[in-house]
């Protein structure tokens, strides 16, 4: 079942770095976090023609950024419910091994 998600995120200290982006799902939303902190790896080497990384550097980007949260929205209670970083690194390992087997 989908589940509209948005993913709050202030990838600064600076309070005005503060942004939201909202995704049809939980898996997308998963996958868009992913993309963010690929497109920083990106803009940090961009002398580097492929860009790998593990899930280690994944959640220490998680966990060094100022706040990152998501709102899941929840059919039963017509509401959204909060999810922290621990969800979402959780959330984020499913998503790489399920991307990884895929690619084998």
């Amino acid at each position: 079942m989908e589940k509209h998600t948005i993913v709050l995120m202030q990838p600064k200290p600076d309070k005005t770095s503060r942004t939201f982006k909202d995704y049809d799902s939980v898996d997308k939303a998963i996958d868009g976090v992913c993309a963010e902190f690929e497109r920083r790896l990106r803009e940090l080497n961009p002398q580097l023609r492929s860009i790998t990384y593990d899930i280690g550097d994944l959640y220490s980007w998680i966990d060094n950024m100022p706040d990152l949260s998501a709102l899941v929205f929840e059919a039963q209670l017509q509401a959204y419910v909060p999810c922290g970083k621990e969800w979402i690194k959780k959330k984020a390992f499913t998503h790489l091994r399920r991307m990884a087997d895929q690619a084998r």
